[in-house]
């Protein structure tokens, strides 16, 4: 260590960390004082990083003293590295469940998910619920008649193209090809003509990040280069299993580049915008999945998490967003950008939606020694779960705006006041500390798999923003790199101990709401260090750990911004977590149509996008009191 710099953490044995909720260890929130970067000032500060020599002198300045050395790369951990975050088979007794056949075709597991889903939620509420088309929706209606794949389909491509245009900017998808979702479309409805469809996911619309391959698009990671570097040979395994399924895939999502950022601003295919209002971020990396789920454009959509890339953009878009267990979806034909961290994910606009996606694209190829065969929850059992206990870590969970603290403190006394369900106080430790092992581990392995393009790539193809990343990432050590993965070990024995006393772990999904979208960012990005690391700050056991993770809608701030609550779950334990998520959902929106009365009461509206309506029952998009309604008129 320098003359003037502070000493590095010394960590003592993780068996003699106390987790009671009395613990006295000490919890670091991050401690963010750089100023937020646009613009041109970004371009300065690229051009001096990339400098030869003053470069290399600016990030060893710029890391001498900061929190990375201190807890990460210099510290003094006890435990041996642990480098990858899977799970060995394990019977975890879960509650009300069906348990699959493994040799059942995607297909038939969706069958099999069909059957597990409740009555309609809205027909035991008033009129006029919050509404937006689901995959019974759809599947129903293209059973019975009353619409076709291929008449949703052109309403999808006429508001695509409208949201697209210059009064709406969204920038939902970087690759959408009309010819080839009319191809599907058609497909699909000559299969329900012949009384033959797929499954229930038959013409229903799937939205894929430019993350996962999808033919026939490239896959560009959000660049403008890799889709020619790296041809796109097949599907994704996931994609394949959705196809298989009959769903119609709609085209690649927009995303933040490279995965390298939390804003979903793009430099090069457009800054996705927020469908609750358009002047805010979507979030990221997954941001064109949540956006095009939360205006209703698709029931569900695929992303890709490797630091809560699919839960960040959901709490921000008011929609689920679920990353099952590391292990229980396949990796092949997704970016390799992260490989110990980052797994494909559901985006939808329900539970119930996630569990039918879910059961689509799980991977059942491998030997059942390696993974535990596929549970999937009754949520039609009446009550779902019973004795749930939920670890909150008060110090964590209270680092967040005051609206998210008070919306999810009073989420937590709903599921006590209708569930029983208890929440347990406990301590979990080293938060600060797993985030930056984490951002270590997930910056030094994009590095490593992109070296063989970058090498060889100009950097002014690369956005400002995602130079920035690259740079920073590059600069890790392998000593940081393997303290990290010491820390990964610590937070594996830490979340263990946890759950033999609670069935999930719960917290606020980010710490702050969607902010602005600020035009000075949108060529060149931004450095806002604040807001991204309020937003990653509970998401990374998820990924550094390789956990289950959900995060569900519990209410809106005081501009009307959506809020998301996490549950963490036990390894192999999806089916838990889809209760636990089914159940708030079902309270928060009857708590929802308490506090709003009647959705359809006369107010000034603004139709902001086109109706996909089924003939005379139309799903509209309505902006409101800056927050976007979905309505069935």
């Amino acid at each position: 260590m320098g003359l003037f710099s502070s000493p590095a953490k010394v960590y003592k044995p993780a068996a003699e960390v106390d987790l009671g909720p009395g613990s006295d260890e000490f919890y670091i929130s991050p401690n963010v004082k750089a100023p937020r970067v646009a613009g041109l000032l970004v371009k300065i500060f690229v051009w001096i990083l990339e400098m030869p020599i003053i470069g290399p002198m600016m990030l060893y300045i710029l890391k001498k003293d900061n929190l990375i050395n201190k807890l990460v790369q210099d510290a003094d951990i006890p435990e041996p590295p642990l480098f990858t975050a899977t799970h060995s088979w394990e019977d975890t007794p879960e509650q009300n469940v069906s348990l699959t056949k493994p040799d059942l075709s995607p297909a038939e597991r969706v069958q099999e998910a069909v059957s597990c889903l409740p009555a309609r939620l809205e027909a035991t509420l008033a009129d006029g619920a919050l509404k937006r088309w689901t995959i019974m929706d759809f599947s129903n209606a293209y059973r019975s008649g009353e619409t076709t794949p291929v008449e949703v389909a052109k309403r999808f491509l006429a508001a695509v193209k409208e949201c697209s245009g210059p009064g709406l900017n969204m920038a939902f998808f970087i690759s959408c090809d009309p010819e080839d979702v009319m191809k599907q479309a058609e497909q699909s409805t000559r299969r329900y003509q012949q009384g033959a469809p797929l499954s229930a996911l038959d013409g229903v619309l799937v939205a894929v990040k430019d993350e996962i391959d999808c033919l026939p698009y490239p896959t560009t990671g959000g660049t403008r280069w890799l889709g020619g570097a790296r041809p796109c040979a097949a599907d994704a395994a996931c994609v394949a299993q959705l196809r298989a399924c009959g769903a119609v895939l709609a085209g690649k999502a927009n995303m933040h580049e490279l995965g390298a950022g939390t804003s979903g601003i793009n430099p090069h295919h457009g800054s996705t915008r927020n469908p609750y209002n358009v002047g805010k971020v979507a979030g990221g990396s997954s941001s064109g999945s949540a956006a095009v789920v939360c205006a209703g454009l698709c029931p569900v959509a695929l992303g890709v998490d490797g630091g809560g890339s699919v839960r960040m953009p959901a709490a921000l878009c008011g929609v689920v967003g679920f990353k099952p267990t590391a292990g229980r979806l396949s990796n092949q034909g997704v970016l390799p950008l992260n490989w110990t961290v980052g797994m494909p994910g559901i985006l939808a606009g329900t539970v119930e939606d996630a569990l039918i996606a879910y059961s689509a694209i799980v991977d059942q190829s491998q030997p059942s020694y390696l993974r535990p065969e596929l549970n999937l929850p009754l949520l039609n059992s009446t009550p779902s779960i019973s004795n749930v206990k939920l670890a909150k870590s008060a110090k964590w969970f209270n680092d967040s705006a005051d609206d998210i603290r008070s919306c999810c403190d009073k989420a937590l006394q709903m599921l006590h006041t209708h569930y029983g369900w208890q929440t347990v106080e406990m301590t979990i430790p080293e938060i600060e500390e797993m985030r930056l092992a984490h951002y270590v581990t997930i910056g030094s392995e994009c590095t490593t798999s992109l070296a063989k393009y970058l090498d060889n790539l100009k950097r002014s193809e690369i956005g400002w923003d995602a130079r920035v990343a690259l740079s920073v990432y590059g600069s890790f050590s392998s000593r940081a790199y393997l303290n990290s993965q010491r820390l990964r070990n610590r937070q594996m024995y830490f979340h263990k101990q946890i759950f033999k006393t609670a069935d999930v772990i719960v917290s606020p999904m980010t710490g702050v709401t969607a902010y602005t979208l600020q035009d000075d960012a949108f060529q060149t990005g931004e450095l806002d260090y604040i807001n991204g690391a309020a937003l990653v700050r509970y998401s990374i056991a998820g990924n550094f750990l390789g956990l289950p993770a959900i995060t569900v809608m519990v209410g809106h701030d005081k501009e009307g911004l959506p809020i998301g609550l996490q549950f963490i779950g036990r390894p192999w334990s999806e089916a838990t977590l889809l209760h636990i998520a089914f159940a708030m959902q079902a309270r928060s929106l009857r708590q929802e149509l308490q506090e709003a009365g009647s959705v359809l009461r006369p107010l000034e509206e603004r139709l902001i996008k086109a109706s996909l309506g089924i003939n005379g029952r139309q799903c509209c998009y309505v902006q409101r009191e800056s927050r976007v309604i979905l309505k069935r008129s």
